[in-house]
C-alpha cells in the first residue's frame, strides 16, 4: 500500500529545492514506486485486467515526464534514469 509516509519519504529523497513537491523528478519517483507495487500485485493476480490497464497508463505518464525532463534538464534526466534503474 502506498501510504503518506512512503510518499513523503520519496519526496524528501528527490526534491530539487526546499519547498519542492511537484517537480518532474518527484513525479517520476512516485510513479515508479506505484508501478513497482502494481507489478508485484499483477504477479499474484494475473487476471486483473483493470489494474493492468492502469499500469499501462502510469508507464506512459512516466515516459512523458522522462521525455520532458530530457528536453529541459539532460543532466537531471540521466541522473534519474541511473538512480531509478530505468531503461533509456
Amino acid at each position: 500500500m502506498f501510504t503518506s509516509r512512503k510518499k513523503q519519504k520519496i519526496i524528501t529523497e528527490h526534491k530539487v529545492h526546499e519547498k519542492d513537491t511537484g517537480s518532474s523528478e518527484i513525479q517520476i519517483a512516485l510513479l515508479s514506486k506505484r508501478i513497482d507495487e502494481l507489478v508485484d500485485h499483477l504477479k499474484h493476480h494475473s487476471k486483473d485486467h483493470h489494474s493492468r490497464r492502469g499500469l499501462l497508463g502510469m508507464v506512459s505518464k512516466r515516459r512523458k515526464f522522462l521525455d520532458y525532463l530530457k528536453k529541459t534538464n539532460t543532466k537531471s534526466y540521466s541522473a534519474m534514469v541511473k538512480k531509478m534503474e530505468l531503461k533509456k
